[in-house]
């Protein structure tokens, strides 16, 4: 067996010899190197052999169907998407076998244009499951700091803290609003500190019912209140050896707050209804969307307790104070949602990228990511101001006017630029009935696709805020 699939290869398993020559001209001529197979057995064997990239099967077979070799080829080479196709009488169970896991169905007869498209998505989610592999496969860079997205001054400045802190063991108070991506630097702290190799618990302190808050932290002993019929270790428990994330410490009661300071003086605690001291070794890491000085003013957090936390206070700008950090977040999601989604990665006019830009985001990274989700999956190819929900063309969402261009020269670009866009959208990438909608050639649609970075990845490569 090779030591790695052959590029832009598929495998096409169908009963029909008719069938598998079709499938074998229209991938050739697309570039593909393509394997055919007979029946399921057959395909099983040439999956092994050759490893493909994409593999299109027929579900009716005789020897073995293409169900059951989906079942075994999902379980034994999952990173290789497989495209079924079916009679209109078995579509109930390709739908089914998508639910299993399989990339998507065709229903025959299919156009060439069809077969061509899902190949070439179905390639395209292996390139992308084939990076995510190798990100997940090097888990502990996973989130270097250059993982945290973001490149301006505001940025920096906590990349530097971020680089410093990570390689002590001192205790850290990230503050920012809801959605601001505070539990991705904790992340970052831990997995490049020396506690990398050890637990990361994260607990939402405001998510906790106050009666449970205690047990939750610290554990409980057989008996200590009714339903506690054996021992139970705690977060901290947990974390020993490594880092406890507790998000949101501005909503801890007063009584958990006493316990917390003694875990962070004395790095000890007792279960409840214990009486032996537990001893852990763990790094502490808080986060609040709260104005802790604030809560001390009014009685309800402990000034002692909010000293011992803040050892390195690291503050997350909100998303409306770091515009030009936008560009690389929707890029980033984009790609993220169209792998998850199984989709091409869509372009996005400039139109839409600027009134994202424009937005003044109340929630955040985490509401723009919701925004770009939806987008990613309703649009056709193409990310326009119409995928956009409708708030964020509403006047008092802080949204301003598209900064005009200077030149005329200027002007004639960005509007052939939009009309192109839009043209591909409609005709849903087409490019031979976008040209001709157009009335220019194939050739100068390819040529005007490039020049304006319209066939990048996702056109938001090179994009920056007006």
């Amino acid at each position: 067996m090779p030591e790695a699939p052959i590029h832009n290869s598929v495998l096409i398993v169908d009963d029909k010899l008719t069938v598998r020559r079709l499938i074998f001209d229209i991938a050739t001529k697309a570039g593909y190197q393509a394997y055919l197979a007979e029946n399921g057995l057959k395909a099983l064997e040439m999956t092994k052999l050759n490893m493909p990239s994409v593999i299109i099967m027929d579900i009716k077979m005789p020897v073995m169907d293409g169900l059951e070799t989906f079942k075994i080829i999902h379980q034994e080479y999952s990173e290789i998407p497989v495209i079924l196709m079916t009679a209109y009488g078995t579509i109930d169970t390709a739908i089914e076998a998508m639910k299993m896991g399989a990339f998507d169905y065709l229903v025959k007869p299919s156009n060439v244009d069809e077969i061509r498209n899902v190949l070439a998505r179905a390639l395209q989610m292996r390139r992308m499951r084939d990076e995510e592999t190798v990100l997940k496969e090097d888990h502990p860079n996973k989130y270097q700091l250059n993982n945290i997205i973001g490149k301006s001054a505001l940025m920096q400045n906590v990349y530097k803290i971020v680089g410093r802190v990570a390689q002590t063991n001192a205790t850290v108070l990230i503050t920012g609003e809801s959605g601001s991506g505070k539990e991705l630097i904790a992340k970052t702290i831990h997995n490049n500190s020396v506690q990398r190799d050890g637990p990361f618990i994260k607990v939402n302190c405001g998510a906790l019912p106050e009666g449970l808050v205690e047990s939750e932290l610290f554990g409980y002993e057989k008996g200590a209140f009714t339903g506690a019929t054996a021992r139970k270790p705690g977060r901290f428990e947990r974390a020993n050896k490594g880092t406890i994330f507790l998000d949101e410490v501005g909503e801890l009661p007063p009584l958990i707050q006493v316990k917390l300071l003694r875990v962070l003086q004395e790095k000890e605690f007792d279960r409840v209804g214990g009486t032996e001291t537990i001893k852990v070794d763990v790094r502490i890491i808080a986060a609040t969307n709260r104005n802790l000085e604030e809560s001390i003013r009014k009685g309800e957090f402990r000034d002692d307790l909010y000293y011992r936390l803040k050892v390195v206070p690291i503050h997350v700008p909100p998303l409306r104070q770091r515009a030009e950090d936008i560009p690389l977040f929707i890029d980033h999601f984009i790609r993220r949602f169209a792998f998850e989604a199984h989709l091409e990665v869509p372009l996005i006019t400039s139109e839409a990228m600027n009134l994202l830009c424009q937005y003044s985001w109340p929630g955040n990274v985490r509401e723009l990511a919701n925004v770009l989700e939806r987008a990613v999956i309703l649009s056709q190819g193409i990310i326009d101001v119409s995928d956009l929900p409708g708030l964020l063309s509403s006047p008092e969402q802080g949204v301003v006017p598209l900064a005009a261009t200077n030149t005329l020269k200027d002007s004639m670009r960005r509007v052939e630029k939009e009309i192109i866009a839009k043209m591909l959208k409609q005709h849903n990438g087409n490019k031979v009935k976008t040209a001709q909608a157009l009335d220019i050639s194939r050739r100068a649609l390819l040529y005007k696709i490039v020049e304006h970075g319209l066939g990048k990845k996702s056109q938001v490569d090179n994009q920056e805020c007006e």
